[in-house]
């Protein structure tokens, strides 16, 4: 395994664990902050594949429609399943999380795009198997989560306030 594969890898995990962590923790419903790490991986993906000097094929037009789909599809129903409650610390303010039904759903997401990357890889895949696709994906589905959410948010009253 090479460094930069290794590297990946690394960013890889750490970014599994901090999503799977923030579905298990309530945190607040603030759309200024939901979007901020979608935002972020979504650049990320695009400089990253704008770096790779290939070109598309097919099976890279059918592998990043699939994860795609996937991503929103899987992001969707985090954002449906997602548990609302008025912020202990915050009146006024609400918070969420989707527990480990949400940490499941992130987890067959990469699964099923860990097996899409090894099916596209054996096609000969370049560019829907690169990290800047995986980052796009990545960005979608918390992309999705976070609309659904910013949509479902129950709107505190002044008297649920003073609860």
């Amino acid at each position: 395994m090479t460094t930069s594969a290794l590297i990946n890898l690394g960013i890889g995990l750490v970014i599994i664990a901090y999503i799977c962590s923030k579905q298990l923790s309530w945190r607040p419903v603030d759309p200024a902050r939901m979007w901020k790490l979608p935002l972020i991986l979504g650049v990320a993906g695009v400089l990253s594949m704008a770096q790779q000097n290939t070109t598309v094929h097919p099976v890279d037009v059918v592998i990043l429609g699939l994860s795609g789909l996937l991503a929103v599809a899987s992001g969707t129903l985090m954002g449906r399943i997602a548990r609302f409650r008025p912020s202990p610390t915050n009146p006024g303010m609400m918070e969420s999380r989707t527990g480990w039904l949400g940490v499941g759903i992130w987890i067959g997401l990469i699964a099923v795009r860990v097996v899409l990357d090894v099916a596209g890889h054996r096609m000969g895949s370049v560019l829907a198997v690169s990290t800047g696709t995986i980052l796009l994906v990545l960005a979608l589905n918390r992309a999705a989560s976070a609309l659904v959410v910013s949509a479902r948010q129950p709107r505190r009253t002044p008297q649920m306030a003073g609860r």
